[in-house]
């Protein structure tokens, strides 16, 4: 096969060098338009909650709202392959390995479409299914299972977009994915609003928006990737899936996605145990879910962060980088965690009346906020630790530790402590006693990976700064 990359192709002005210079600038110029990319693409969800809750009454919210611990269940297998993609294509970026780079690109955005073809299918057939599995109540589960299926066709190009901002972020270019959806955004605010209330669409006018919004931002995202003329470009007639680069990313990707998916499977359980205080718990919940969201999205930034930076410097064997990477990750994400969870929280009663003005319901997402919004940063480190193992290209280990420590200890909770004084606060406390107990025993998974990767890169790390 001829190879595609052309003498001229430059580094583009949007990429980051994470491999050289002081890195603390460097990780908070990557993380600040990673973090506002991903409070836009919460705010299509937002937009829904809102614009449902408003104009389409309070068992449209609770339709809406009921349906995210179960789409992340069913999404989060396939999401993870595109964090397998982001570790080989900043491994490669980083050892100049153009064909290992080109064939990862090509089978990433091949695997994306496919991958979204299988979601629909999944999604429609089980979506009724799981949600009566759920406890889902009689007076939404037929609103619920109506937004999910509409959600579900788009698929497709939710698995493109995320797949290719996954390509960008590897390089260090998380610009242009906030630009694309910034546009997208705005689209599905509008269309949100002429669909309800023009319209008179209710919870399937909402689907539809998101999914038109998601359409417009897959189709930047992969126009931004073919007339690249960096070393990441696509070439559509040379998209094919090559074996060894798909078995790479499934080694790294399925454990993410299986974690993600295990995750959501508590959170299941969580939400199948709210649905047993009614409607108006079920609606508190959501919204203050909805604006935790905001918090862990920012949080993430440095998630992702904390893999791209340790995945570069590992490709270009710059080891000694790698610890101040995730120093610097590890104090980055406490700050952020502490000033948005703390302020979220004292905001709580302002921001749950933008999506409900009922009281109670207001009073049951207050009650939730206080126990997770505030404590929230730990959540960040654990993930943060995670990140860092994943850019070591170890992936079953923090999924291994993931799932014992926040999953398996939640579910504990839920039928022993929660068991014995069932109420929602004792429900939400299991969210911090996990989130710590899991940070520590990462923490010291982290050194042992950490000096096992070095040891089969070669060694010695390159000479330093």
């Amino acid at each position: 096969m001829k190879f595609p990359f052309r003498p001229g192709m430059r580094r583009s002005s949007f990429e980051i060098d994470m491999t050289n210079g002081p890195l603390l600038g460097k990780i908070v110029r990557f993380a600040i338009p990673l973090a506002l990319s991903g409070i836009l693409q919460l705010l299509f969800n937002a937009a829904d909650i809102i614009v449902a809750g408003r104009f389409a009454g309070s068992q449209a919210l609770a339709a809406v709202g009921s349906t995210s611990a179960l789409i992340n269940l069913i999404v989060n297998l396939f999401i993870g392959l595109s964090i397998g993609v982001n570790v080989l294509v900043a491994r490669y970026y980083g050892a100049g390995q153009r064909k290992d780079l080109h064939e990862t690109v090509h089978t990433a955005v091949l695997i994306s479409v496919l991958s979204g073809l299988v979601l629909i299918v999944v999604g429609v057939a089980l979506s009724k299914p799981l949600l009566q599995l759920m406890g889902t109540p009689s007076d939404v589960i037929d609103q619920a299972v109506l937004y999910m299926r509409i959600y579900f066709v788009g698929m497709p190009v939710m698995m493109l977009y995320n797949f290719g901002a996954a390509i960008l972020r590897a390089v260090g270019d998380t610009q242009r994915p906030l630009y694309f959806l910034l546009l997208a955004g705005v689209v599905n605010v509008f269309l949100n609003l002429f669909f309800v209330i023009v319209v008179h669409m209710g919870v399937a006018g909402v689907a539809i928006a998101t999914v038109i919004s998601q359409c417009i931002s897959a189709g930047l995202v992969l126009q931004c990737l073919v007339r690249s003329d960096t070393i990441y470009r696509v070439e559509l007639k040379q998209l094919r899936i090559y074996k060894d680069k798909l078995l790479q990313m499934t080694k790294i990707g399925v454990p993410a996605g299986i974690q993600g998916a295990t995750f959501s499977i508590s959170n299941v359980l969580i939400q199948s145990s709210i649905n047993s205080f009614g409607s108006l718990a079920m609606a508190g919940s959501t919204a203050a879910s909805n604006i935790e969201g905001f918090v862990f999205t920012a949080m993430d930034s440095f998630t992702q962060a904390s893999l791209s930076f340790t995945g570069q410097n590992y490709g270009a064997k710059k080891f000694y980088r790698i610890t101040k990477v995730l120093w610097y990750n590890i104090f980055l994400v406490t700050v952020v965690g502490l000033v948005l969870g703390i302020g979220a929280y004292l905001a709580g009663r302002p921001l749950l009346g933008i999506y409900s003005t009922d009281p109670e319901v207001i009073d049951y997402g207050m009650e939730r906020m206080l126990i997770v919004c505030t404590p929230y940063f730990t959540c960040g480190i654990m993930n943060v630790l995670v990140g860092a193992m994943r850019g070591l290209g170890s992936s079953l280990t923090p999924m291994v530790v993931s799932i014992f420590g926040v999953c398996v200890l939640r579910v504990i909770w839920i039928y022993t402590v929660f068991a014995a004084a069932p109420s929602m606060l004792m429900l939400f406390v299991s969210y911090p006693v996990t989130w710590v107990v899991t940070a520590l025993v990462e923490a010291v998974c982290f050194y042992f990976i950490r000096k096992r990767a070095i040891a089969r890169a070669g060694g010695m790390a390159a000479d330093q700064d």
